[in-house]
């Protein structure tokens, strides 16, 4: 199947949802404007997943419309694709445009109109609608575009013409398509976990005492450009010594030490999707005794998590089984105190564990790195009480990522202070369990030793 065809067949997918929620509607769904960085200089641009996830374009200022009709299977849909026209003094400063002409047959788009058009025809689409499909509350832009569309049709009404009297999320319906993967997604997505463990390696190869974290996301980004990923899924997390500690910390100047850990959180973009790897290292290439501890304990945990990240089980299953593991590791290392706290189901329920792990062993990973797709299931039993975790299935894509962060304190033993660790993966929910894409690189203490002695 040609790229062209599984954007058509998402778009008519999306349209069968329509028919059946409200008896058809319009669809408007708008890619990412471009931003300013500087006063003349624009931020590198990146598409709005929702958009190209049903177009493939990536080209900025362009809308799709979708038109559903029909009645009961008979679904007709026509495809509406408004982007920049052709502008050769333009193109000559910005690039070449696809342009409406050659739009059709290039994107499998039934109609295509420059988006100068898109105020005048959209009052034409939406006249005699009852039911529009927008992202709601999405921007103050856009409500006002809307307004301006809504008041347009309105303004027709002598001419027994009606405007929309139905308004439905747009998002809720195409990310619950988006939280399956298809075969092509998923191979997009091994190739850019493979790139990005190729990174991890290289990271770990040329690490040494003195040099900054700066020098090793430079590695990485070597790596992503030179195996031909388009960009970074997320900024690169270089983190050493009390770094690590520090969850969403960004590469910096900082020197790594001799004896200290260096925690990479980095991943590439490949044609749209996301990969996210986390590995921690020893800067010095050695494990000294309580950092190889709590790394064993954190593997441990992400082995029980992932054993559990299969179809059948819920979302949270998997974070439930690595917190076990990780507060068992607490209380044996006397992180946490025994005698205080009584057991582990205690240390467990009353939070105890939180001021070294705060964060969830989990997400949805896909087009975005923390990817869209409702973590709990839509049905709610008559009590009213919070709906379920979602069910894992076959086609869902989630990470495994456990850790543990211990920053200096007067009741912590001194010699684990600002060691952070977290060990990532990106697993592929698969109908006999889950197959870890990113395991290219290496996982296990004596593995990354291993590694990095023969660097």
């Amino acid at each position: 199947m040609n790229k062209t065809n599984i954007y058509q067949l998402r778009r008519t997918k999306l349209a069968e949802q329509i028919l059946a929620k409200t008896g058809g509607g319009i669809a408007i769904i708008s890619t990412a404007p471009e931003l300013a960085r500087n006063r003349d200089s624009e931020f590198p641009y990146r598409h709005d997943s929702d958009f190209y996830y049903l177009t493939g374009f990536e080209e900025p200022g362009a809308t799709l419309v979708m038109k559903v009709t029909g009645n009961g299977k008979n679904c007709q849909l026509q495809s509406h694709l408004f982007c920049r026209p052709k502008d050769p003094e333009r193109e000559i400063w910005d690039g070449i445009r696809l342009g409406p002409e050659a739009a059709p047959e290039a994107l499998g788009i039934e109609y295509a109109h420059s988006n100068k058009e898109l105020d005048q025809k959209l009052s034409d689409l939406l006249a005699d609608e009852d039911a529009v499909y927008i992202r709601l509350a999405e921007s103050a832009e856009a409500d006002r575009r809307l307004r301006h569309w809504m008041k347009q049709v309105r303004a027709q009404a002598r001419s027994g013409i009606n405007p929309p009297s139905e308004f439905h999320d747009v998002e809720a319906l195409i990310h619950e398509m988006r939280l399956f993967k298809d075969a092509q997604e998923i191979d997009i997505m091994r190739r850019a976990a493979a790139i990005s463990a190729r990174a991890h390696i290289r990271a770990m190869q040329v690490c040494k005492p003195g040099m900054r974290e700066y020098h090793l996301e430079a590695e990485l980004l070597h790596e992503f450009r030179n195996s031909g990923s388009q960009s970074v899924a997320y900024n690169s997390i270089v983190a050493g010594g009390a770094n690590s500690c520090i969850l969403h910390y960004r590469a910096g100047s900082t020197e790594l030490r001799s004896g200290e850990l260096c925690l990479i959180d980095a991943g590439c973009e490949l044609d749209g999707y996301a990969s996210d790897i986390t590995r921690t290292f020893p800067v010095n290439g050695k494990f000294t005794g309580p950092q190889r501890a709590l790394y064993d304990i954190t593997l441990a945990a992400q082995e029980a998590a992932i054993a559990m990240t299969r179809p059948g089980n819920t979302f949270m299953q998997p974070h439930e089984a690595a917190l076990k593991v990780l507060t068992q590791g607490l209380l044996d290392e006397k992180l946490l105190k025994l005698t205080e706290l009584g057991s582990l189901e205690n240390a467990i329920e009353t939070g105890a564990y939180r001021r070294f792990y705060m964060h969830r062993t989990s997400h949805w990973l896909g087009m975005d790195v923390h990817d869209v797709g409702s973590y709990r299931e839509a049905s709610q039993d008559a009590t009213g009480e919070e709906k379920p975790w979602r069910i894992l299935k076959s086609g869902m894509v989630i990470t495994v990522e456990p850790g543990l962060y211990v920053r200096p304190a007067n009741d912590v033993d001194e010699k684990f202070w600002n060691i952070g660790i977290r060990i990532e993966d990106d697993a592929v929910i698969s109908d006999s369990g889950c197959e870890l894409i990113s395991r290219g690189a290496p996982v296990k203490a004596d593995e990354i030793e291993a590694l990095m002695k023969n660097a």
